[in-house]
């Protein structure tokens, strides 16, 4: 018996645990060493003031109560409250607590929770950034499409008013097309997207079978006097495949920041060549985009390239929302993209699509 005793006692003593034996009084009659070392008092501080003045006095009301539960007989599991060390700092403990009614006692054990706790904190205070920041978004992007909307379309009808019979010039007649073109476009664009935002609609997100050259060359297009200004060179092989399972809009967003990116990030003592390859691997569909740009230094930039108005230059029309919804995108609909990069070696960004 006295071995067992013993025994059970250098248990008590090396438990990482904090183990304690208290009164119906309220005081602690028994404490393992692991309760000063996380609190910081001695034990005899411990033991000699009531269990209330270690309490954060905000749960001290509620851990009133359902320690008089406890003198009732009920055990008490997974209770968590705060106790405030000797220093001042806080920590949240996890109490599962036994009554042995006939000796007026409480058997307990607490688990140090204080990392979980922080974790969440750190976890709702995102959510709730995240909440903040995509409403935001979406009344943002609502106002801009709606403003939007009445010069666009007063271009659009000007442009069908306009009368080319006069004009002989077969450069201009192409660019008045190229502009009724772009302006149609831009009309489609913009009302759907103001369907989809508006407050009554049913946002839904339309997965399809999407061809990558239409794509393409539909970005081609909305961007064409762009291209041509900038001599870009396009390398493009979409034999791996040709189709995506995916959502339209979404892709032409995608192909769109990822091609004006690279113009945009263009040595100037260099033409900007534009790579684009769809790649099998492991059975995962992958689109390649590679490009011959100024690059930047991965390792100062980290996770901060898909963040939302994270710039990392000194351009004015670098906004730093591009990338960010490329990101969104592909993550929304259950796709990675990952970036390489280097200072003046261009840049590389592979998507990899959900099966």
């Amino acid at each position: 018996m006295n071995k067992l005793r013993l025994n059970s006692d250098y248990f008590f003593k090396l438990s990482p645990d904090l183990l304690c034996i208290a009164g119906f009084d309220g005081f602690f009659k028994r404490i393992n060493p692991a309760v000063s070392n996380l609190l910081g008092y001695t034990e005899e501080e411990l033991m000699s003031r009531p269990i209330d003045d270690f309490i954060h006095p905000s749960d001290q009301n509620i851990t009133s109560q359902y320690r008089e539960n406890i003198k009732k007989g009920n055990p008490l599991l997974n209770y968590e409250n705060r106790y405030i060390k000797k220093n001042g700092e806080i920590v949240w403990l996890a109490w599962t607590s036994m009554p042995l009614n006939d000796e007026s006692l409480v058997y307990a054990i607490a688990k140090d929770i204080t990392h979980k706790k922080k974790l969440e904190e750190e976890r709702n205070a995102l959510l709730a950034n995240l909440s903040v920041m995509n409403k935001k978004l979406k009344d943002l992007s609502f106002t801009t499409s709606h403003d939007l909307r009445g010069p666009v379309n007063n271009l659009f009808g000007i442009l069908h008013l306009l009368d080319t019979s006069e004009i002989k010039n077969p450069e201009t007649l192409h660019l008045i097309e190229l502009l009724k073109t772009t302006s149609e476009k831009l009309e489609v664009k913009m009302n759907r997207h103001l369907d989809a935002l508006s407050e009554n609609a049913k946002v839904s997100v339309k997965i399809e079978d999407v061809s990558l050259t239409e794509v393409l060359k539909s970005v081609q297009d909305s961007i064409a006097t762009l291209i041509d200004n900038s001599k870009v060179i396009f390398q493009v092989d979409f034999t791996a495949f040709q189709t995506i399972s995916f959502n339209k809009d979404y892709l032409e967003s995608i192909f769109l920041n990822l091609i004006t990116n690279s113009i945009k990030y263009a040595r100037p003592d260099t033409l900007p060549i534009i790579s684009i390859q769809s790649k099998m691997v492991n059975e995962v569909k992958r689109l390649v985009f590679i490009d011959n740009g100024i690059g930047f230094n991965k390792d100062e930039v980290k996770d901060r390239i898909f963040g939302l108005s994270q710039t990392f230059n000194t351009r004015p029309e670098s906004k730093g929302i591009g990338l960010y919804l490329v990101h969104t995108h592909m993550t929304n609909l259950g796709g990675h993209i990952s970036v390489e990069s280097k200072i003046n070696e261009g840049t590389e960004f592979t998507l990899s699509f959900k099966n």
